[in-house]
C-alpha cells in the first residue's frame, strides 16, 4: 500500500470522537458529489436524495492513486448504493468501502450526520 492510501482507514459511528463541518447540505449536488479536506485527507461526500442519504469515503482511486471518486457516479448494485469511479469504473459500496468488482482493496468510508442543514463527518482522531 503507498503512503497517501495508508491514511485512510474506515471509521465506524462508535469510533467517531470529532465530527468535522464539512460543509451546508446546498453545497453537495443531489445525487452527486463532492471533495472536502480534512487536515491531509481528501473526503468524497455523496447526498444520494434518492435514498435520502449521506455517505462519505476516501477521494482516493485506490486503482490509479488519483483523487477523483467524489466525481464518480453513484447509484446501486444488487441493493448496495455504490459509487464508480470515473478513471477506471470500478465499483465500492458506500456501506463498506468493499471493492465490488472483487479486484481492489476496499477503500475507506467515514460516517455522516446531518445537523442544522450542515453536513458532518466523523473521525477518528
Amino acid at each position: 500500500m503507498n503512503t497517501i492510501a495508508s491514511k485512510y482507514k474506515t471509521v465506524k459511528n462508535d469510533e467517531v470522537k470529532i465530527w468535522f463541518k464539512a460543509a451546508h447540505i446546498n453545497d453537495f449536488p443531489k445525487d452527486g458529489g463532492a471533495c472536502v479536506k480534512y487536515k491531509d485527507l481528501q473526503i468524497a461526500v455523496f447526498n444520494f436524495s434518492r435514498l435520502s442519504t449521506w455517505y462519505a469515503c476516501q477521494n482516493l482511486s485506490p486503482y490509479k492513486e488519483e483523487m477523483v471518486l467524489s466525481r464518480g457516479m453513484i447509484g446501486d448494485h444488487k441493493g448496495i448504493p455504490m459509487v464508480a469511479c470515473p478513471l477506471h469504473k470500478k465499483t465500492f459500496s458506500l456501506v463498506t468501502g468493499e471493492n465490488l468488482n472483487g479486484e481492489l482493496e476496499p477503500i475507506a468510508i467515514y460516517p455522516v450526520k446531518i445537523e442544522e442543514e450542515n453536513v458532518y463527518i466523523g473521525f477518528s482522531e
